[in-house]
């Protein structure tokens, strides 16, 4: 009898904490959850041919990236843990890639960088930005999902 009440228990509780864990994975893109190692292969892929000449191959970004250019732009930021990629919500990522910087900043804003929507599918976007951040230390990686959460209206 005692070994059937601890087994239910068990039971009860593999239960609770697995409908925890589909309860918390419902609705968050698939920036935020664990990349499969052929999505971050898929995304690398892309950020090599879409993202590399201007971002960098090691993500480095452009020499002073924070100082404007004579033409009032500025140049391409890092994308690794000495820019500011990580500070910025999923969302925020996904609507830069796929739309451009003024499409957050603000329609006056100038950029060199398009918009990669004619480009990309949104899942290939989202592969890119996988890989980016798989490159990140974690305390970056854990800021950038805070920001994520935080960012998040559900």
């Amino acid at each position: 009898m005692r070994r059937g009440i601890l087994v239910a228990g068990a039971v009860a509780i593999a239960a609770a904490l697995g409908a925890a864990a589909l309860w918390r994975g419902l609705g968050e893109p698939a920036t935020r959850s664990a990349a499969s190692p052929e999505m971050l292969a898929l995304g690398a892929a892309l950020y090599g041919e879409h993202c590399a000449s201007c971002h960098g191959v090691e993500l480095e970004g452009q020499p002073d990236w924070q100082r404007r250019l004579s033409s009032g732009r500025l140049p391409a930021p890092p994308h690794d843990a000495s820019g500011h990629t990580w500070h910025h919500a999923d969302s925020i990522l996904f609507r830069i890639v796929r739309d451009g910087p003024a499409a957050i900043v603000g329609g006056a804003y100038e950029s060199d960088m398009p918009g990669f929507a004619d480009l990309m599918t949104d899942a290939e976007i989202e592969a890119v930005l996988a890989f980016i951040k798989s490159t990140w230390p974690e305390r970056e990686r854990a800021v950038q999902e805070q920001a994520s959460i935080a960012d998040d209206p559900a």
